[in-house]
């Protein structure tokens, strides 16, 4: 059964962390909310919990065969931790599938994983996604090898749906 990471932080995008998380696990892929270890439960914008399952400080790449960077303000807080940056690192440099929504899309370049690769985000941090050496495209949902994107919640269905194709490859 495939395992995915869902990062969290405080001011995540309830529907960013909770639709993939549902969702997958609907298809019978596991999924573990991983937080930065600051706390042991995250607020969304709107001050929904989420509980956090898995410390960055003890999740190995290996272990996971995908990771989800939800938008909000979040990934703001999730890319000033270099251990959360190290694993988005790690599971795109060994082939995992690596999905970003929204904001998640800072996390993205801050890991270092953009360069050379189409994508989307959030129209916010278009300049970001693409000063870090990625193609924009506005769609609502490029794939890339293992690189699966999104602009917004609107988007959802057809980022689960793409991620699930690639975890059950």
């Amino acid at each position: 059964m495939a395992k995915v990471a869902i990062l969290v932080e405080d001011h995540y995008q309830v529907l960013e962390v909770w639709y993939p998380y549902l969702r997958l696990r609907e298809a019978g892929i596991e999924t573990f909310l991983v937080g930065t270890g600051s706390k042991k439960e995250y607020k969304s914008k709107e001050g929904y919990p989420a509980p956090e399952e898995i410390s960055i400080h003890k999740a190995r790449a290996e272990d996971f065969d995908a990771v989800v960077i939800p938008g909000g303000y979040a990934p703001d807080i999730l890319r000033r931790y270099k251990e959360v940056n190290e694993f988005v690192k790690k599971m795109s440099d060994k082939g995992k599938v690596v999905a970003a929504i929204c904001h998640g899309g800072w996390v993205l370049a801050s890991a270092g994983v953009l360069k050379g690769k189409k994508a989307t985000c959030f129209s916010a941090i278009k300049d970001d996604v693409v000063n870090a050496g990625a193609t924009f495209l506005d769609q609502e949902v490029v794939v890339d090898g293992n690189l699966v994107t999104s602009r917004n919640p609107y988007d959802l269905p057809a980022f689960c749906r793409e991620m699930i194709r690639l975890l059950k490859k």
